[in-house]
């Protein structure tokens, strides 16, 4: 496996990142997307989201490689958004948040984030997500299934991510009807998914201030090395196909997979897990004989 660093830029202009990094998919961290200015940089820490949302009920997920059958793993337990806080303000944990969205249930915070905007208007600022996570939580190798564009601020702690193409499916051991990899690339073992070897991507420590532009449909691992959030927003993918995968993956794949899931149980997760070590065997014959 290859890791490279990724390219870092500050004050580019729309037609520059437009032509460079969206239309051809390559990742780019932006220094100045979220405006330095913005309120939020001032505005925000735990003692100020306890006070607007800390008797709100939260879900807490662990480990999501411990549900590789499931498109998202379930919730382990429940708790007030003040005891999550303080939680992982304490000491290391696995335990993080998926699906609650303080901007939605405090939306006027949404405008303490000025972006620059260097889209042209195409993302979707008014649907932003917010992410918290533990010292040492990780979110499994996995593409986003509406195959957005998604740009990512860190506010809080340093994340670590890797980043790979949509053309590298194979060799990450894509399971069939799902969204993320049945190998284990952080800890990757060699001799059951030997195509890992052949893989080459990217890798990002994110500090807070800085925005990490992910392209549609590329896969994207994600491990806290401190505690801390993140907010990211969406740009809608602008060709047909990418648009129409996301649509199928939505509406079509993912409800399929449910069905079967519920109708086969466990002989539906062995076909996929054969399934994605075949095509992950063929994937290594292939790069095996570019080298020769």
């Amino acid at each position: 496996m290859r890791l490279r660093p990724i390219e870092k830029v500050r004050k580019i202009s729309s037609r520059i990142f437009i032509n460079q990094y969206m239309k051809p998919r390559l990742p780019v961290v932006l220094d100045d997307f979220a405006d330095p200015e913005s309120p939020a940089f001032q505005k925000w820490n735990y003692s100020y989201f306890k006070e607007i949302a800390g008797s709100s009920l939260v879900n807490i997920y662990g480990s999501e490689l411990d549900s590789l059958d499931r498109v998202a793993s379930n919730p382990i337990t429940q708790t007030t958004f003040s005891e999550y806080l303080d939680l992982i303000s304490s000491s290391p944990t696995e335990h993080r948040l998926f699906l609650f969205n303080l901007l939605n249930s405090k939306p006027e915070l949404k405008n303490d984030i000025i972006y620059n905007d260097v889209t042209n208007g195409k993302i979707l600022k008014w649907l932003p997500f917010m992410f918290f996570g533990g010292e040492g939580s990780v979110t499994r190798n996995h593409i986003d299934i509406d195959m957005s564009h998604v740009f990512i601020t860190q506010f809080r702690g340093i994340k670590r991510i890797w980043l790979f193409p949509w053309e590298q499916s194979d060799l990450m051991y894509k399971l069939p009807y799902n969204f993320h990899s049945l190998a284990n690339i952080k800890n990757p073992d060699y001799e059951e998914f030997p195509a890992l070897l052949y893989l080459s991507g990217y890798e990002i420590l994110l500090h807070p201030g800085e925005t990490l532009y992910i392209p549609s449909g590329w896969w994207h691992y994600i491990q806290y090395e401190t505690e801390g959030y993140s907010v990211s927003v969406r740009a809608l993918p602008s060709g047909f196909y990418e648009k129409w995968l996301g649509f199928k993956n939505l509406v079509v794949t993912r409800n399929f997979d449910n069905l079967m899931r519920q109708l086969f149980r466990k002989k539906w997760f062995e076909y996929k897990v054969k399934t994605a070590k075949q095509r992950g065997s063929r994937a290594a014959k292939k790069q095996r004989s570019f080298q020769i």
